[in-house]
């Protein structure tokens, strides 16, 4: 597939904090599979994007979560799987609710802040958790590659 071929997918993604910790799924799905990220998922048609983050949020984890701001858009694109995702990554405050893995997360977990930097593997991801991270006055290492 060509870069021409591959239409943005709009997107959404919850930076949910919990004291100073952050939640992360492990992706059950391409593209990423594996790896440590944020919740979140597809915006489906006529949704807005803030409900498609609280939305994302409990159905791949079960938690409930407060949304506090727009921490940034991030383009996925991903050639090898001829996708390109727009994601609208929001940070959120966590309300009720213990992680369970569910729809596309094959696990859901809150981490420490820097263990969570040190799990994820994308470089925007980390740049994203230090921006939503520094937007709540706590503190996040620098970014190290």
């Amino acid at each position: 597939m060509t870069d021409s071929a591959m239409r943005p997918i709009p997107a959404v993604g919850v930076i949910c904090l919990r004291g100073n910790e952050v939640l992360l799924i492990r992706r059950g799905t391409a593209p990423r599979i594996g790896e440590w990220s944020f919740p979140g998922g597809r915006i489906e048609p006529g949704e807005r994007a803030a409900d498609a983050a609280l939305r994302e949020l409990r159905e791949e984890t079960g938690v409930e979560a407060r949304l506090t701001g727009l921490v940034d858009v991030v383009d996925g694109i991903f050639p090898d799987a001829g996708l390109h995702y727009v994601l609208i990554d929001f940070a959120a405050e966590w309300l009720a609710g213990d992680p369970v893995a569910g729809d596309d997360a094959a696990a859901a977990q809150f981490f420490p802040i820097e263990e969570a930097r040190r799990l994820v593997v994308w470089s925007e991801t980390r740049r994203i958790l230090d921006l939503a991270v520094r937007s709540r006055g706590l503190e996040a290492a620098p970014e190290r590659e």
